[in-house]
């Protein structure tokens, strides 16, 4: 695909052609915000599975990849749905079952490493997490670490400050670079040629769009290049860091998108409680994922009702007066 030319596909092909089995992935968003939603359930559609998958802090898009059996490994800050799921449930199951390989790092070092896979650097460093168990307690073995070409050899390391005791730290610690296979974000605006406008916090999917090899960036507006050029300074992300672009609103439902729409606390509850039993969940995947075709019909299923509930005010970017216990 040229890099100028047009990136429009349908969000159905954009994840066949770009997600392969065992694909290092990352996603974007964070805990209720801008899950690309839409895209990760393409991808549980279509199966791809044995995934190793980067997150920062995300919440029920990461929970249903992993409840869909296609996260073989995971690197990860932070997993949870706010009030409705302090920590995501299928992710704990896994975890503690041993289904998964998983490894942990602070919120901060997992900023750091695509800030360093998004600068082209193998590492940055910083005295964050010096002391912590963080450090000593390794979720892949050397042995495993030395087979796969895509993960360093090691998952930390400490070295002495090479300028002394300068800034007031003799030790500093190294956190590697991410470089993932692929990168699934969600934002309000975007051009056929890739460009994008992130409204409100844009968390850390800058960095790591700008660190993976592809990104597949679904969107609420697919708006002409001169729209976004009437105010550039708005504009985040350029077009040579995009693979494709898919138009799909209310791409990040039931996650809110900010100026749009809010969180729906109705549909994170229910799936708090699908999530906690295995037949319910298979249930409920069966239901809302793979008996559609699209992120459409998945709204129909939900309801426009349920949309209309969580649209966003105007002047606040969130929805006003509604029940979020």
């Amino acid at each position: 695909m040229e890099p100028n030319g047009n990136k429009v596909l349908e969000l159905s092909e954009a994840v066949r052609s770009l997600v392969n089995p065992g694909a290092h992935m990352s996603l974007g968003g964070f805990t209720l915000n801008r899950n690309p939603m839409a895209a990760i359930h393409e991808v549980i559609r279509q199966g791809i599975g044995d995934l190793h998958l980067y997150v920062h802090s995300n919440g029920v898009g990461l929970d249903e990849l992993i409840g869909a059996g296609l996260i073989s490994r995971l690197e990860i800050a932070y997993g949870g749905v706010g009030k409705a799921t302090p920590t995501c449930i299928r992710f704990k199951k896994a975890v503690q079952n041993n289904e998964i390989q998983f490894e942990d790092y602070s919120n901060f070092m997992m900023t750091l490493r695509f800030l360093a896979g998004s600068l082209g650097v193998p590492f940055l460093p910083t005295i964050s997490g010096l002391g912590t168990d963080i450090v000593e307690k390794w979720g892949f073995s050397p042995e495993f670490r030395r087979s796969e070409s895509k993960i360093p050899d090691q998952k930390l390391v400490v070295m002495g400050n090479p300028f002394g005791d300068w800034a007031g730290a003799s030790k500093v610690l190294l956190v590697p670079a991410v470089n993932p296979d692929v990168t699934l974000i969600h934002v309000q605006q975007a051009d056929s040629v890739g460009n994008c406008r992130i409204e409100g916090l844009t968390f850390v999917d800058l960095e790591q769009a700008k660190a993976s090899r592809e990104v597949i960036v679904t969107c609420e507006e697919l708006v002409d290049t001169a729209e976004l050029r009437k105010t550039p300074e708005r504009n985040q992300l350029a077009m040579f860091h995009v693979s494709a672009v898919c138009h799909v609103p209310h791409g990040a439902y039931p996650t809110a998108c900010y100026r749009h729409y809010d969180y729906d606390p109705k549909y994170l509850q229910d799936y708090d409680r699908a999530a906690k039993n295995d037949n319910l969940y298979r249930q409920y995947q069966q239901q809302y994922i793979h008996s559609v075709f699209s992120h459409s019909e998945f709204l129909d299923l939900v309801g426009r009702d349920r949309l209309r509930v969580v649209q966003a005010d105007p002047r606040t970017g969130y929805a006003v007066n509604m029940k979020r216990d």
